[in-house]
């Protein structure tokens, strides 16, 4: 049996290795372990900046969703930005992340204006997944300065 329930800061390293994990999954980028431990260790720390909701059996964390606030003048609300989405391998296709998304909408339709997420362009099966369960593509394409990467390159 799946259950959902909010990240606590003992889960910080199963959370950081399954960014990683996805970070090379789907990006082919290797990412700084303490970096991104540090990371997820500061959003559990404090509210403010987000939450993680995993999924676990047996005491075994199997699947993720971080969550981060955008506010939106437009509509006076806020957009709840799913991001980190994984799935360990073996439960793929079983349900895991419907049953992760479906315990965040309800909080989020109480809480928020609506919820966004972005894919990363090649990986098609997840663009699908995320259509099936009702997200559509927008009209806008996301840009970025990711300013640890151009450190990391030399091209600050």
């Amino acid at each position: 049996m799946v259950f959902i329930r909010p990240a606590r800061p003992d889960d910080a390293a199963v959370i950081a290795s399954f960014n990683a994990a996805m970070a090379l999954e789907t990006e082919s980028v290797v990412l700084d372990p303490k970096r991104v431990h540090a990371g997820v260790a500061a959003l559990l720390a404090d509210p403010s900046k987000g939450f993680y909701t995993v999924a676990e059996t047996e005491g075994t964390v199997i699947g993720q969703t971080m969550v981060t606030y955008e506010w939106s003048d437009w509509r006076n609300g806020v957009f709840w930005w799913l991001q980190s989405v994984y799935v360990a391998t073996g439960w793929r296709g079983r349900g895991v992340f419907r049953k992760l998304l479906e315990h965040i909408e309800i909080r989020a339709r109480a809480e928020a204006c609506g919820l966004r997420l972005y894919v990363e362009r090649h990986n098609q099966r997840a663009a699908r997944v995320y259509e099936t369960l009702g997200f559509a593509p927008t009209a806008y394409n996301l840009y970025e300065k990711d300013f640890v990467t151009l450190e990391r390159s030399g091209q600050r």
